[in-house]
């Protein structure tokens, strides 16, 4: 499956769960649903108000990721792209430095910790 189609399949999956909750809910969905778990993985879920979503895939065991996904969206996507005169908000996201400094918070994470066993 070529990139564009998966991005396609994310965003169509996205967008039912996104009715789907908002049907069900019994309450006012101001912030939509934040996550949802399988049998393999939680997929975390944040979207700005202009629309951009972020997705976060992680463990079963991690907790929720909400503002991890905000400090994604203004400390990182805001600084070097948004601010970055080269990127084009339209366009998939080529900068290497977003991609490294994503990559250098992403590992920080306490969630993303791998333990290390002595042999």
């Amino acid at each position: 499956m070529s990139k564009d189609e998966e991005f396609k399949l994310m965003y169509g999956m996205l967008f039912s769960i996104k009715s789907f909750a908002s049907r069900l809910s019994p309450t006012d969905m101001k912030e939509g649903f934040l996550n949802f778990t399988t049998s393999k993985y939680k997929l975390h879920f944040f979207e700005t108000p202009s629309g951009l979503k972020l997705i976060l895939n992680t463990d079963l065991s991690v907790g929720n990721m909400k503002d991890v996904l905000q400090q994604i969206f203004s400390s990182i996507y805001v600084e070097y792209v948004v601010k970055n005169p080269l990127c084009q908000l339209d366009q998939p996201i080529t900068s290497e430095l977003f991609k490294y400094k994503l990559d250098e918070y992403v590992k920080s994470l306490s969630a993303f910790q791998t333990s290390k066993t002595a042999s």
